[in-house]
């Protein structure tokens, strides 16, 4: 879990687990007792992952923290232990407390643990209208402890893994549960519990979106209009990808965007002609110079286009020459969410994402009701608590900006 929340000096640092840290959990037999143990325990059950992202091919979990009442704090090793079925049934339907849980929960499911139901302390920290969400940050807010910062970019694939970055680990899970406490009261207090509770239900069918063209998302590719010399690209960016996930490695230590995009562009026919400036150019010459090959063999129609086509509307920005009518009910509508975000203490991309409120203003639905506003936002994925302050602000837009 990444944290770059600066220590306040002048607040008392949290250092050392309660009982210490715990020993990495490696064999089966250590699991089963793990498991009994925080079927033993009471209340939620806090959680962390940790990746070695950076330094190994995907984002897979290395080290896995746990902490429940009742059962004390445990780390696991999931390299040993790729099957945590054992701790999954233990928990049942216990409550999971994580920090920023899209960021863990894919790895957790690989592994085997799915929450039944959870509580996300970043995304409360959000709805709440904390200046700063970073787990330290909370912490501190609400203990008035700090969280060292160290060892949050290391490579967690290292074994052993040395004991500071046991502790740091450790100490990810240990106070999650007090937070949480102290969150869920706030909400109430603010009325937000409701809010709090669709959203988090909303994350136990969360996946990662599976981008479409990766190698599109290549430093330096926005230089390239050419569809020939973006076709070399591609074909780089996936020889290079090849080669990271059978050595188990993050590309761009395998070779930087950039040395992709240089090569492209220089379009060497031969190892001497390749650009200087990488190690990794020359040393995988024969893999660069195939990966161009196949760019130049390409008929035209299978080159790519220079960018993907939208299917949604146009940009904000053009919308008051497109369509007058649309970017002044937008307007409106950002006016109003803004006015309620400041009386309600949360941001506005919490209370409505950017996409969908665009969608439904330039592609309306056929009534103009709050009703049906309602639905189209359903059908975009917004929970029944955002539609519900929403619906209505766009029905008053259109109704004043109509035509």
């Amino acid at each position: 879990m990444s944290r770059v929340t600066i220590p306040d000096p002048s607040l008392p640092m949290l250092t050392e687990p309660a009982g210490g840290i715990p020993p990495v959990i490696t064999a089966e037999r250590e699991l089963a007792e793990a498991a009994e143990a925080v079927a033993n325990g009471v209340g939620p059950v806090a959680l962390d992952a940790e990746r070695a992202s950076g330094y190994r091919y995907g984002q897979r979990a290395y080290l896995v923290q746990l902490r429940r009442e009742g059962s004390g704090g445990w780390l696991i090793d999931p390299m040993a232990l790729p099957d945590l079925e054992p701790l999954d049934t233990a928990i049942g339907s216990a409550e999971w407390v994580l920090h920023a849980a899209t960021q863990d929960l894919a790895c957790l499911a690989e592994v085997g643990l799915r929450p039944r139901q959870l509580f996300d302390t970043e995304l409360a920290a959000r709805l709440l209208g904390l200046p700063r969400v970073g787990l330290a940050a909370v912490v501190e807010h609400y203990l008035g402890l700090t969280l060292a910062k160290e060892h949050s970019a290391v490579d967690w694939s290292t074994r052993p893994l040395p004991e500071p970055w046991l502790r740091y680990a450790a100490l990810d899970v240990e106070v999650l549960g007090e937070v949480r406490n102290l969150m869920g009261v706030d909400l109430a207090q603010q009325g937000k519990s409701q809010w709090a509770r669709e959203e988090f239900e909303a994350l136990l069918t969360w996946e990662p979106t599976v981008k479409m063209d990766p190698w599109r998302r290549t430093s330096g590719l926005h230089k390239i209009r050419q569809p020939r010399i973006l076709a070399a690209v591609r074909e780089l960016w996936y020889a290079r990808d090849d080669l990271a996930k059978e050595r188990d490695t993050s590309p761009g230590r395998i070779i930087p965007d950039t040395a992709l995009v240089d090569i492209a562009l220089a379009d060497p026919k031969s190892a001497a002609d390749l650009p200087k400036g990488h190690r990794a150019i020359q040393r995988q010459s024969r893999t660069w110079l195939a990966a161009l090959d196949r760019a130049r063999g390409l008929d035209d129609a299978d080159l790519p286009p220079a960018s993907l086509k939208s299917d949604g509307p146009p940009p904000a920005r053009s919308w008051a020459d497109r369509n007058p009518n649309a970017a002044a009910r937008l307007a409106a509508t950002r006016e109003a969410l803004a006015a309620f975000g400041e009386e309600h203490t949360i941001p506005v991309e919490n209370v409505i994402s950017p996409d969908p409120l665009r969608r439904v203003i330039w592609t309306p639905p056929d009534t103009l009701e709050p009703a049906a506003f309602d639905a189209a936002l359903a059908a975009l994925g917004a929970r029944p608590w955002q539609r519900g302050i929403v619906a209505p602000m766009l029905a008053q837009a259109f109704a004043d900006h109509p035509g």
